[in-house]
């Protein structure tokens, strides 16, 4: 009962416009289940195969979120019931979700992933980037994937002048796409995901309406070695 427990003590403090994506990676099947049976029913993983195997022991109306970095050749195997995926950063990525979405009858909700913090070892597409691809012939043609919005992730850093400033700045590129009235089928923002468990409350100051968070739900994460 702590899962329910945390998950109402944290809704609490949440505007009522953020989604939350319970991020439930490294938990087990009987956490998550906790989670589902106290009504949330919105969940993130950053591995395809672990994603996988909860989906194929969980209930089917959960929505599964691919928060991690993708690798292209692991599409195929969630193709047939993600729900939302945050880390998109390439056109080729773009081209083989379409692909496998196409397989299974599906058009799969994407997030473009742009880099916004300082540190390297951040994925993601430049703001410029992401404007080549949403104007390229070849973006246009996909008719299975749809961009809902952009996600991005701030520097891990105590300066929260540097992390707003960030977040502030990703904010202002999705209304400045948002005000170009780009919309396409396939390109209808309306996400804007930023914001974990250490940053979570400045992201939403900021514009996000979707955080990713784990910890404040499910506890200290399990890593095994």
């Amino acid at each position: 009962m702590i899962i329910k427990q945390n998950l109402i003590n944290f809704k609490k403090g949440l505007p009522d416009q953020i989604e939350l994506v319970a991020v439930s990676k490294t938990k087990p099947i009987s956490d998550i289940q906790e989670a589902y049976d106290a009504g949330h029913k919105v969940f993130g993983e950053n591995k395809v195969q672990e994603m996988v195997n909860k989906y194929e022991e969980l209930p089917k109306d959960i929505a599964w979120h691919m928060i991690g970095h993708l690798q292209r050749n692991k599409v195929k195997y969630m193709a047939h019931f993600v729900h939302l995926i945050h880390g998109v950063d390439s056109l080729k990525t773009l081209i083989e979700i379409n692909k496998q979405a196409k397989k299974h009858e599906r058009v799969i909700q994407c997030l473009l992933q742009a880099r916004i913090a300082q540190e390297e070892t951040k994925f993601g597409l430049q703001f410029e980037e992401i404007e080549n691809i949403i104007k390229s012939q070849e973006f246009v043609a996909l008719k299975n994937i749809k961009i809902i919005g952009l996600m991005g992730m701030a520097s891990f850093s105590d300066d929260e002048i540097q992390v707003a400033s960030e977040f502030d700045s990703l904010k202002t590129f999705f209304d400045k796409l948002k005000n170009k009235q780009l919309s396409t089928f396939n390109f209808q923002l309306s996400t804007l995901s930023m914001g974990m468990s250490g940053d979570y409350k400045i992201a939403i100051k900021n514009g996000s309406n979707m955080v990713r968070v784990g910890s404040a739900i499910f506890g200290a994460r399990n890593y095994i070695a």
